[in-house]
């Protein structure tokens, strides 16, 4: 079965010029979903969709007559301050407003219908999250990381023998998810070295950073019932970038029994842009498992999995300094590395979470989990590339860094390109570091 339709030709021109552009994240092949409003003002956010470097207005376009059918109702559920109500809407409904916008953008006779009028300037906009996250579950896909950070406790046993069969996950704070752009304060919690038997309290000496990508659930399941892998992907609205910021002295001291706790519920960034899985299709790639690894359960197992269950997403972080942002000197590129490289897919991540019938909810989050490719250049986190702190970072104006410092401002970014296909892009996801702020009775 091809996923590909008219809405994938690489040839087609929008008329918004910008779209045009070579390099440009957001083409007529992409439209992916955000929820805006205009910066400064009192309007209520609704949704969006990229094109170029404008912001096609959802609430202007279906009040606008120009729409009819699913496409029309599509848009009228994205036109809500947040997108819950679209994500809960299901493929068809969400392919049927592709198909219009596709068809209302390109250029040709009946370009533009008015729709000059239901743009915003995305240098004029702010956004909000994408959606009411009523959960949020952030998931261990990259094997190359799981092997890393387990050296660095394990030498002798870094991958523990679970690994290769359940995808590894554990439920996050909803509550603490930030939009791109939202700085935040250093955490606070215990943390405790061999040569001192009482812990201490303060702020964290090791933050560091996760990239990761962020995967929307569309429709629900109902408790009780599993959403088999046949049919896991129509429950995923689509993908974003995701920066799951990680304190890893306070980790170290809480984790055991229960996993991490404040080393992880401080902050967690998400881009504004929601990439579709239907504009993810031409880079579709088959899952495939290392020779003499176990392969998957028959729950986590599929004949489109195993030919395209997999996405080659590429995958960027630039950090900035405040010395380098006091110089006007841009962010430094310190990592890429491609979603290609994880070890469960999308697909795997919805069918396991709830095999035991656990009800997802339309814009319930699902976090991969960082993504460390195969070689040091590719490692996703801080803790990678430094060997455990062992190696400071060197950054190109002199600096270098182990963790990371007040002031700091690190930028995720994702893209896809191929011969053939037109270039995507997820946009950025940045976070900035304030200093702890440190209440009276926590020294």
């Amino acid at each position: 079965m091809s996923l590909l339709n008219s809405t994938h030709d690489p040839l087609l021109r929008s008329w918004v010029a910008s779209a045009n552009s070579a390099g440009c994240d957001f083409p007529l092949q992409n439209l992916p979903f955000a929820s805006f409003r205009r910066q400064g003002s009192n309007e209520a956010f609704r949704g969006g969709v990229a094109i170029g470097d404008q912001i096609l207005d959802l609430a202007a376009l279906a009040a606008s007559g120009t729409l009819t059918g699913a496409a029309q109702a599509a848009a009228q559920a994205g036109a809500q301050p947040r997108l819950n109500a679209l994500m809960a809407m299901g493929p068809a409904a969400w392919s049927a407003l592709r198909l219009a916008l596709s068809e209302g953008l390109r250029e040709g006779p009946a370009a533009q219908r008015g729709w000059q009028t239901l743009l915003v300037a995305q240098d004029l906009a702010e956004y909000g999250l994408p959606a009411q996250i009523g959960d949020y579950t952030d998931f261990y896909t990259s094997v190359y990381h799981a092997t890393n950070i387990g050296a660095l406790f394990r030498p002798d046993n870094p991958l523990l023998p679970n690994y290769k069969w359940v995808p590894i996950g554990y439920h996050g704070r909803a509550s603490s998810i930030v939009p791109s752009g939202q700085a935040f304060h250093r955490p606070i919690g215990q943390t405790k070295t061999p040569d001192v038997e009482v812990p201490r309290v303060g702020p964290s000496q090791r933050l560091d950073i996760e990239l990761e990508l962020g995967i929307f659930v569309g429709p629900g399941n109902a408790l009780g019932e599993s959403v088999p892998m046949a049919e896991a992907e129509d429950h995923v609205f689509g993908i974003c970038l995701l920066n799951d910021w990680s304190a890893r002295d306070l980790q170290a001291w809480e984790y055991q029994p229960l996993g991490p706790f404040l080393a992880k519920n401080f902050a967690t960034s998400l881009s504004p842009w929601v990439v579709t899985m239907e504009a993810l299709a031409p880079f579709r790639v088959p899952f495939q498992r290392p020779a003499g690894d176990p392969q998957p359960q028959p729950y986590l197992d599929s004949e489109h999995n195993r030919a395209a269950g997999a996405f080659d997403i590429q995958l960027a972080v630039d950090l900035q300094t405040a010395a380098m942002r006091d110089a006007s000197q841009s962010h430094a590129p310190i990592v890429q590395t491609s979603y290609r490289h994880a070890y469960w897919t999308v697909a795997q991540m919805v069918a396991h979470h709830t095999v035991g019938g656990c009800n997802l909810q339309p814009g319930d989050l699902l976090g991969s989990g960082t993504l460390s490719g195969p070689t040091l250049d590719q490692a996703a986190a801080l803790i990678e590339l430094t060997r455990g702190g062992q190696h400071p970072l060197a950054l190109p104006n002199g600096e270098t860094r182990t963790w990371l410092q007040d002031g700091d401002s690190v930028v995720l970014r994702g893209w896809c390109e191929k011969a053939g296909a037109a270039r995507i892009g997820f946009g950025r996801c940045e976070g900035s570091i304030l200093p702890a702020k440190i209440p009276s009775q926590a020294m």
